[in-house]
């Protein structure tokens, strides 16, 4: 059970004002963890940090990932037994608006976070977030595998792809397996599919958009929708993330500081338009109508992910399939859109969800 793992020890989360990070927060208390959080203001208005109250419970750092001397005094005063770097600029369309800063953020900020593990004598196990979209994308209907070549077309996956490649460099150069005892450190990659669920309130998102939209019988444009996604709920990388860092601090946890793909299962994989039908069909109001712009800038149009290794090597397995993610999302939109002070209940009321169906299938998320 995580709580084994997680109860009691202190956790260091970057990014955590943000939208996963605070459902990570969220989880992370209920399995009893003393959680800091080091992150800039909310990225968005409304944010599920606040809606959710999130700040509650948890010791909340504002702060910069490009500050390096400010993010090593937050990581040393913390004195982490597991960081979870969820900090980035996250968002395609706004990489080609500010390629510099993307860099700068999901680059240079990791790079912060693993001197300032050096600098200051941080020993345990390091969970650090990158994303699908680091593979060299041909386009193919294959799942990418953890050891596919990297890259990127876009600055936003190509600043991913340079963080995967720093973080093997710092762990081959500075926390070799050969040298765990010495310097205790334990170092992994985590890449998620397209992650949807309750709170994300990002523009330029198919979910946020329709949640924008749909209430006031609006149709909204979909850039791409024809794309093909490997959607999945939040809950679900965040599981995969938390049994990872739990499998990194545990015995022989070396063997797991490497890179990890979490998405949904091959059969589960689904247009941007099936998604935007199935949202629409559950909250049986609205549409959607083609906005694809030929002259826009390039997006992936296929993607999907090979998850073999998480599943046989962590015993991580995706819990909800396509419509339960879609009804779970959908239902908390509703929910909060008639009681905006429900946010934090919904989130529990489907991490309860989440965790129960999980030990349907074995696996003892608690």
């Amino acid at each position: 059970m995580l709580s084994q793992s997680y109860a009691g020890k202190t956790v260091f989360v970057t990014g955590h004002t943000g939208f996963k990070g605070s459902w990570l927060c969220l989880w992370l208390q209920r399995l009893g963890a003393r959680v800091v959080g080091y992150s800039l203001p909310p990225p968005t208005e409304p944010s599920l940090f606040e809606q959710a109250g999130i700040a509650a419970g948890i010791t909340h750092v504002a702060g910069d990932v490009r500050d390096a001397p400010a993010f090593e005094a937050a990581l040393a005063d913390a004195r982490p037994d597991f960081v979870f770097h969820l900090a980035a600029q996250p968002l395609v369309l706004d990489s080609y608006a500010a390629p510099g800063e993307t860099f700068a953020v999901n680059v240079a900020g990791s790079i912060n976070l693993m001197e300032a593990l050096r600098r200051t004598g941080t020993r345990g196990a390091v969970v650090m977030v990158t994303t699908d979209k680091v593979y060299r994308n041909r386009e193919w209907a294959f799942g990418y595998r953890e050891d596919d070549p990297l890259g990127g077309h876009d600055p936003y996956s190509a600043s991913k792809a340079a963080m995967e490649i720093a973080v093997a460099s710092w762990r081959d150069s500075f926390f070799p397996a050969a040298r765990e005892p010495q310097h205790g450190v334990r170092i992994a990659t985590a890449r998620a599919g397209n992650v949807i669920g309750g709170g994300d309130w990002a523009a330029n998102r198919l979910v946020p958009d329709l949640a924008r939209a749909l209430p006031r019988n609006r149709a909204p444009e979909l850039r791409n929708p024809g794309s093909l996604r490997p959607w999945q709920h939040v809950l679900e990388p965040l599981a995969g993330y938390l049994l990872l860092g739990a499998r990194l601090a545990g015995e022989n946890g070396a063997r797991f500081a490497e890179a990890w793909n979490f998405g949904p299962s091959s059969t589960e994989v689904k247009t941007v338009g099936e998604l935007a039908d199935a949202m629409v069909a559950r909250w049986r109001i609205g549409g959607w109508s083609d906005g694809s712009d030929p002259g826009a800038h390039h997006e992936a149009r296929v993607l999907r992910l090979a998850i073999d290794k998480a599943v046989g090597a962590l015993g991580w397995r995706p819990v909800w399939d396509f419509a339960r993610t879609v009804e779970r999302t959908a239902d908390w939109y509703r929910g909060v859109a008639d009681d905006p002070g429900a946010a934090r209940a919904a989130c529990l009321a489907d991490l309860d969800a989440f965790c129960s169906d999980a030990a349907g299938k074995g696996l003892e998320l608690g």
